[in-house]
């Protein structure tokens, strides 16, 4: 196959890691490679999610295929953060154990401008074949230890070399068969993933099928072993599946299945015999990498129905089904596993979705109810706040105000920087834990919110008092708290942001609009995006003609609407000098001409600093008649105005003159407009004629010109709401850029 290569950048944010998700997927459907897509996106999205929270660099994912097998390659700009190890060089973090489970091989590499972490996937059969005991063994054994820590440990060492080999795994070896050297019934393993399994009920119940036939026993079951050592019933037939299963556990056993060896009990003194009210029984433990996993019995009515060879026979059944069971208990574990990634892919691809602070706290507690906790509370800390109770969420919405009342008269939330249990509700006064009923004697667990170093927060869940914990909810809800912490200090961030956007904004729009004798002014300003950054549009109306101390209204007005080149701000440090500018300029009785000349001096003055500037910029005088009134204008490279005579007919009521900002010595001159009664006199920028939609533009064939065609005999408030409402409707997407107009209609 010949070789193929695609690759993408990515800006360092949070929705990154879903645009990365799409585009490895896309690449691997076009390339026919749709089986192994699954596993490609979990493990892009591990990776991904690291060099956003950790490099905090832009990075590139690029896919490689060649000779049936798929590379995937994270590289971010940070070269000299080696890469942690959860367990070993670092105190959390799974995305390298997740990488380890779902890839052949897998690396990094460095070079003095980047790091990338890559993985190797097989194409769609090269994994295919017998599997052996040993191989089966191998993969058990790391499966639960990936289940049972759930990515705190690594297997692998931190620079593997990239020779196409897959890495060594003595450590995962080591660690499982270290700690079961003891015999069969040493430590037991829990039978509630097998009963889980289709593969694993069917093979029990073929198993015990089997055990009928070969040893001709009236009935047949296999017993799992439980974490607390209890024995339960896993299939049965025949008589014993009649037979009710006694309080039996692993300690009661023969001496026999505890060293791992079949047995043969001719009468009921056995205890496994007793809990099964048998006669006689024959009997071989199930074992895997040196556990206890159950049993499989045969059981007669009679006393003395089963012989030696019988115990030798079952045993060699009970090895089979072993191997049977083991690559059920795999495959559940893989399954489990998968869905614990896809769940955290999933939340992750959720919490990048918003930017409000409180929405985030809300999404995050119910991502943990009813999956992980029964209830989940959410804290946060800020500088006025030590901690505060943000949001409470139940499974049983009846209890949440109960729940609440509790948590706020309960020990403040653990100031800690690790996850452990909370037992805040012993500090809350009597009368709140009666009233929450249950509740307050649930087992809770406190994890900490950290971003950037800092706590800004605690998530807190709980459970009723007999429904434990499993490590793996703990381990999972410790993942969904790291990434929550970044989620919300995002949305604090952003929120700030937009706070400062929005102060700094109505800084640059003028406090109201003056009412001129004769004419209707309405004004429309709306700012592109979410409003997290300073537009560069701006307008104002404002007195002219008024003097100091005399009390004669005032007889001109001034109005201005104007584009600063650019957003953020640098722009509004150019809208905010051209404004103040305008109203000072104005105030010494400058002509329109000379402030634009001047205010052209100014920008110029700023050097790198400066931005373009379009600008209009008008004197409104009232006619002696009062008819109408009279505008002198300066158009200085913007889109011109637009007059709307009363029969219908559009004209441009200004010549173009050079933008702000570029030369130097320019000679700016005025254009008169007489605005009679019912006339309308329209002033946009270019968020409103390039408004786009595909390939068009608002003001493509005089598209600006029509609509305001069909505005005839409106006043000027309506005007400018139908010009707003048809730049809104224009296309699909909202406008990216800032839209502002003013609309004077002579009265």
């Amino acid at each position: 196959m010949d070789r193929q290569t695609a690759s993408a950048t990515f800006p360092s944010t949070a929705p990154a890691v879903a645009d990365a998700r799409r585009f490895v997927r896309k690449v691997l459907a076009d390339w026919g490679m749709d089986e192994v897509a699954d596993d490609a996106v979990l493990a892009t999205s591990e990776l991904a999610t690291n060099a956003i929270a950790y490099a905090g660099t832009s990075f590139e994912v690029a896919c490689r295929l060649h000779d049936g097998a798929v590379e995937i390659e994270v590289r971010d700009r940070h070269p000299t953060r080696g890469i942690e190890m959860p367990g070993v060089t670092a105190s959390s973090g799974r995305g390298l154990p997740s990488i380890s489970r779902l890839a052949a091989s897998w690396g990094v590499s460095y070079d003095r401008r980047s790091k990338g972490v890559w993985f190797r996937l097989p194409g769609p059969g090269a994994a295919e074949g017998a599997v052996s005991s040993d191989t089966v063994a191998a993969e058990t054994a790391e499966a639960a230890r990936t289940a049972e820590i759930a990515g705190n440990g690594s297997a692998r060492g931190e620079h593997p070399a990239r020779d196409g080999a897959e890495p060594a795994r003595e450590g995962v070896g080591a660690a499982v068969q270290g700690r079961f050297t003891g015999g069969a019934g040493e430590i037991p393993v829990a039978g509630d993933r097998l009963l889980r399994s289709p593969a694993a009920v069917e093979a029990m119940e073929d198993g015990v099928a089997a055990v009928r036939e070969v040893l001709g026993a009236e009935g047949a079951a296999v017993l799992l072993t439980e974490r607390d050592g209890r024995l339960i019933m896993g299939s049965s037939a025949g008589t014993a599946a009649e037979m009710p299963l006694g309080e039996l556990s692993v300690g009661s056993l023969a001496p026999a299945a505890r060293a791992g060896s079949a047995w043969v009990a001719a009468d009921a003194s056995d205890p496994t015999a007793a809990a099964l009210r048998a006669r006689s029984l024959a009997a071989a433990p199930l074992e895997s990498q040196g556990r206890l996993t159950g049993l499989i019995v045969a059981v007669s009515s009679a006393s003395g129905r089963f012989g030696e060879g019988d115990g030798v026979r079952l045993g060699r059944l009970a090895d089979e089904m072993s191997l049977s069971l083991e690559k059920a208990r795999v495959g559940e574990l893989e399954r489990s596993w998968r869905g614990w990634l896809s769940f955290v892919a999933e939340a992750s691809d959720l919490l990048a979705g918003t930017l409000d602070q409180e929405r985030t706290m809300a999404l995050v507690a119910q991502l943990v109810v009813p999956r992980l906790a029964t209830w989940c509370a959410v804290y946060t800390v800020t500088e006025a706040e030590p901690d505060r109770l943000a949001y409470v969420w139940h499974a049983d919405e009846n209890r949440s105000d109960g729940l609440r009342e509790l948590l706020e008269h309960a020990g403040a939330a653990p100031p800690t920087d690790v996850p452990g249990p909370w037992n805040g509700f012993a500090a809350a006064p009597a009368e709140f834990r009666v009233a929450a009923g249950d509740t307050a004697g649930d087992q809770v667990y406190a994890f900490p919110l950290i971003a950037r170093g800092r706590r800004i927060g605690t998530i807190v869940i709980g459970r009723p008092s007999g429904d434990r914990f499993p490590r793996s909810a703990i381990e999972l809800a410790e993942e969904l708290s790291r990434r929550a912490a970044l989620a919300v200090d995002n949305a604090r961030l952003f929120s700030a942001q937009t706070a400062m956007s929005s102060a700094l904004q109505r800084s640059l729009l003028p406090p109201g609009i003056p009412e001129i004798p004769g004419l209707e002014v309405a004004v429309v300003y709306e700012p592109a995006g979410e409003g997290s950054e300073v537009g560069g549009d701006f307008y104002d109306v404002f007195e002219s003609g008024l003097r100091p101390g005399s009390p004669a209204p005032a007889s001109r007005w001034r109005f201005a609407i104007g584009d600063v080149c650019g957003t953020g701000p640098e722009a509004a440090a150019v809208t905010g000098l051209a404004r103040h500018a305008l109203r000072i300029l104005a105030a010494e009785d400058m002509s329109v001409p000379a402030v634009l000349a001047r205010l052209n001096r100014l920008i110029l003055g700023e050097g790198e600093r400066g931005r373009l500037l379009t600008l209009l910029h008008g004197e409104i005088a009232a006619r002696r008649r009062s008819d109408g009134v009279t505008i002198r204008l300066t158009s200085a490279g913007h889109p011109p105005p637009l007059i709307l005579d009363p029969d219908g007919g559009v004209r441009e009521a200004a010549s173009p003159q050079p933008l702000l900002g570029v030369f130097d010595g320019v000679e700016f001159h005025t254009d008169t407009v007489d605005l009679r009664r019912g006339e309308v006199l329209l002033c946009v920028t270019d968020g409103v004629t390039e408004r786009r939609s595909g390939n068009r533009l608002l003001g493509d064939g005089h598209g600006l010109e029509r609509l305001l065609a069909g505005c005839t005999g409106l006043s000027a408030g309506a005007v400018a709401a139908r010009i707003q409402r048809a730049v809104r409707d224009f296309g699909p997407e909202p406008s990216n850029d800032d839209v502002a107009l003013i609309v004077l209609r002579a009265s």
